[in-house]
């Protein structure tokens, strides 16, 4: 089972580690509200793997299976919104208008903080898949739903760690003048990794509906 779960902590960490919504919610928290307001939505987002890995021990993956065009349609719709968000941190990169990544400034409480996190994670397409193959791989290894929910915790400190460096690194005076300094190659960034991951998505929804 070790081996196994490493497998699969291995996968988990990539994706952790790579832009999409957990992490765009983190930085731009961090940028504009500061660190405690950044590890708080980090806390939400924790919190939201060990819900998924409920969903995922009690059999995401079955109900996937048995209404395949249900995760089609979330697939479409992902990748839909990561293209936007792609587009928009395009265009404001291109044409200097408003960024994508936004430091909100507004004040925001604890539990707030938290809920923009959870509901961040819970939402998240990226989120869908990759638990749709953590339970995948987990199962076809013979591992029991008791095994499978396990994993969550696992994945919740992975997630601490990561979106937490990102929350601190970016609630830093440094980083702030970074991001004003260099916003518009920031952006280019960014907009390309959503764009590439909302066409993924969709690619992936297309080959779906092919008879």
């Amino acid at each position: 089972m070790l081996q196994t779960f490493l497998i699969v902590l291995a996968g988990v960490v990539a994706a952790q580690a790579s832009p999409g919504p957990n992490m765009f919610a983190v930085i731009e928290t961090a940028l504009g509200r500061g660190r405690r307001a950044a590890l708080l939505v980090v806390a939400g987002i924790a919190s939201g793997t060990l819900v998924w890995a409920a969903l995922a021990s009690l059999g995401l993956g079955a109900v996937f299976a048995s209404v395949p065009a249900l995760l089609t349609v979330l697939k479409f719709v992902g990748g839909g919104y990561l293209c936007y968000m792609g587009f928009r941190g395009l265009r404001a990169a291109l044409r200097g208008g408003e960024a994508a990544l936004r430091a909100e400034t507004r004040a925001i409480s604890d539990g707030a903080a938290w809920r923009r996190g959870f509901f961040v994670v819970m939402t998240n397409p990226k989120a869908l898949l990759m638990w749709m193959a953590i339970a995948t791989f987990l199962f076809g290894a013979g591992l029991g739903a008791v095994q499978v929910f396990s994993f969550g915790p696992v994945v919740a400190v992975s997630a601490t760690l990561i979106y937490g460096f990102y929350g601190i690194m970016f609630s830093t005076g440094l980083a702030s003048r970074g991001y004003a300094r260099f916003w518009r190659w920031i952006e280019t960034a960014f907009g390309l990794a959503f764009g590439g991951l909302g066409a993924t998505l969709i690619l992936s929804g297309a080959r779906d509906l092919r008879p």
